[in-house]
């Protein structure tokens, strides 16, 4: 018979599932320039084929983020392949991210770039993602946006709100019933005087005023210095806008950390928040949890392998906390009592509790282990070093 905590525990993990970024597995850098890796991924399907790889070992990411541009350069051409190689490697097509950054049409900006040519360029690509994610059967249309300024006086900010509003508008009217669209945020970079969607509110704002099938996605790495993102979640959930994370971690900024490697307290206060809502509440938040890390020099596989268990860990940790006992100990004000309750959750080792959930359903106990030991790295790396020894080592 399992300890009452630990039956908690499993009940979480049961219920998690964290989808993988199919740019996370392929050569990837900095601003400044990338690292080639000899077994990186060079196609959609070697995407899908690593992702299955974490899958496998974790149990715990049945679908893959594409990104459109990269993914399915030819729209809905591309479908049918990504359909077949879903098939194929058990892997379901997740989110579907369009790319409003690459091109340089984009340089001022894209749904709030002055131009309007330009800005209806940016929404019909949009509005092919949400075409794309219907004949694919995805929920979630997420894009980033890299609009903004760099110096003071050169863009109108209120104006630029105002095409926001006008195109986020647009696409929403697009999305088919149960779709949607997950507004993104980032404090700077590339716009380093004003980014257009730079925090929580500006999303939530631009959301509210989409309409009812648009909501907040957070980027744990979006953030500044210090910043208390279990508060932002709290709003979210409160007033029912988040739709989704982008895990990471970052020392400084936007890093592309893998989880937990810099703060894992924040991931598990912010773990706990979501589940003690969900034990007010008596329901399941209905949130997307998702990677967004692209590595330079960690191994593209075992970087979202560490990143997924260490979800896990963190995950089964903030569900063993004494709710009940915790909400007592917060109305009455008992500080020190009520912060050990939380404490002490965090500091359990959960490691052999996750392992041994893992062999319940037929895993393998140690996820990294097992892959080293399976010889699939060994096998790409052979396969397909000479095309990435080819590489460009600039950043694409």
């Amino acid at each position: 018979m399992k300890d009452r905590l630990v039956e908690k525990a499993w009940q979480a993990l049961d219920k998690l599932k964290i989808e993988l970024p199919s740019w996370g597995f392929a050569n990837t850098g900095t601003r400044f320039g990338k690292f080639i890796q000899a077994a990186a991924a060079t196609t959609i399907e070697e995407k899908f084929s690593d992702a299955a790889q974490v899958h496998s070992s974790t149990g715990a990411c049945p679908t893959l983020a594409l990104h459109v541009q990269w993914d399915l350069p030819n729209g809905l051409k591309d479908v049918g392949e990504v359909e077949r190689l879903s098939q194929k490697f058990g892997v379901r097509p997740g989110s579907i991210n369009p790319n409003m950054f690459q091109n340089q049409e984009y340089k001022y900006g894209s749904l709030g770039n002055p131009d309007p040519a330009i800005r209806k360029t940016a929404l019909r690509h949009i509005l092919d993602c949400v075409g794309i994610a219907e004949a694919l059967h995805c929920r979630d249309v997420a894009p980033w946006f890299a609009d903004g300024s760099n110096y003071p006086g050169t863009q109108n900010m209120r104006q630029r709100i105002a095409y926001f509003e006008e195109g986020l508008r647009e696409i929403h009217r697009s999305l088919k019933s149960g779709q949607r669209l997950l507004i993104e945020y980032k404090p700077f970079e590339p716009a380093f005087y004003h980014t257009d969607i730079a925090d929580w509110g500006m999303a939530y704002l631009l959301a509210k005023e989409a309409g009812p099938q648009a909501f907040v996605l957070v980027d744990t790495g979006h953030h500044y210095q210090a910043q208390n993102i279990e508060q932002i979640v709290a709003w979210l959930l409160h007033h029912k806008m988040i739709g989704g994370f982008h895990f990471n971690d970052r020392r400084y900024a936007d890093d592309d950390l893998t989880l937990g490697s810099i703060d894992p307290y924040q991931v598990f206060r912010i773990f706990h928040e979501i589940h003690m809502f969900e034990w007010e509440k008596g329901t399941a938040a209905d949130i997307a949890y998702m990677v967004d890390q692209s590595h330079n020099l960690k191994g593209k596989i075992e970087a979202m392998i560490q990143t997924v268990c260490t979800a896990q860990e963190l995950y089964a940790r903030a569900a063993m906390v004494d709710h009940e006992r915790l909400a007592g100990l917060q109305q009455s004000c008992s500080l020190v009592d009520a912060e050990e309750t939380l404490r002490g959750a965090f500091w359990t080792d959960t490691r052999s509790i996750v392992k041994e959930w893992r062999k319940s359903k037929g895993l393998p106990g140690d996820p990294l282990l097992a892959f080293r030991e399976s010889g699939y790295l060994e096998r790409v790396t052979r396969e397909r070093g000479a095309r990435n020894s080819g590489a460009s080592a600039s950043y694409a």
